[in-house]
């Protein structure tokens, strides 16, 4: 086969396809004397997998994964596989959570921390992000923090807290700063939980998406693993 019989199938251009050679997700290619490539069903079963595992868990996860195929590593490529079915497993279950939840949101505030609040650091670690990130979202005017008078730090009530989960629950589902805004704002004064509804029915759709990616990439990547020559001994 050419580059131009395996991009033709997906769409591609060839320099695509000899990047991917390049960058090690499919392997090596024969050269005619001429100096011309040659791809053969193994090349093109490697395309398929790739091609497949993108959508799925993400362009470096996916060249991950075929980097340690084509080291013979098939361990390592298994861990990445499962580290993100299991990403997957704790999406949907924050989703199913926060759905739970969602009656409450606005009627009872976060449960109150111990003592005049939490600091900026007792809450990224909360939420397991940096510092940087919470101030990110203050400066989007998502959180709005107290100050304590004497020393000027951050305190963060309940109500605070409550709306930082929200907040980094929309991140993971992929929602930009600006829209969060404005969803956080409503939750805050009430003003309905449409857009909050609207935005967990498309990060339940996301996750869908995701998991059928995940089926495919699967079968995909099994179809390349036998069509593989078998290692020399």
């Amino acid at each position: 086969m050419r580059p131009a019989d395996l991009a033709r199938e997906h769409g591609i251009s060839t320099q695509a396809v000899r990047n991917y050679e390049r960058d090690g997700f499919l392997p090596p290619a024969s050269r005619t004397a001429s100096g011309y490539r040659v791809y053969t069903a193994v090349h093109a079963a490697a395309l398929r997998a790739f091609l497949a595992l993108v959508p799925a868990y993400g362009h470096a996860t996916a060249g991950g994964i075929m980097h340690a195929v084509h080291d013979d590593d098939l361990g390592r490529a298994l861990t990445l596989v499962d580290r993100g079915h299991l990403q997957l497993l704790r999406d949907r279950e924050t989703l199913d959570a926060v759905r739970k939840a969602i009656g409450h949101v606005t009627a009872e505030p976060a449960p109150r921390p111990a003592g005049a609040g939490w600091s900026i650091g007792e809450l990224a670690h909360r939420l397991d992000v940096t510092a940087a990130t919470i101030r990110a979202w203050e400066r989007a005017g998502i959180l709005v923090p107290a100050r304590n008078p004497a020393t000027g730090y951050r305190v963060f009530r309940a109500a605070d807290i409550r709306d930082a989960e929200l907040t980094h629950l929309l991140r993971r589902g992929g929602y930009p700063l600006a829209y969060i805004a404005t969803v956080v704002e409503q939750v805050r004064t009430a003003g309905g939980m449409e857009s909050l509804a609207d935005a967990l029915r498309t990060w339940q759709e996301k996750l869908t998406a995701r998991g059928v990616a995940m089926l495919d990439a699967a079968a995909r990547l099994s179809e390349y693993l036998r069509a593989r020559p078998p290692r020399p001994a």
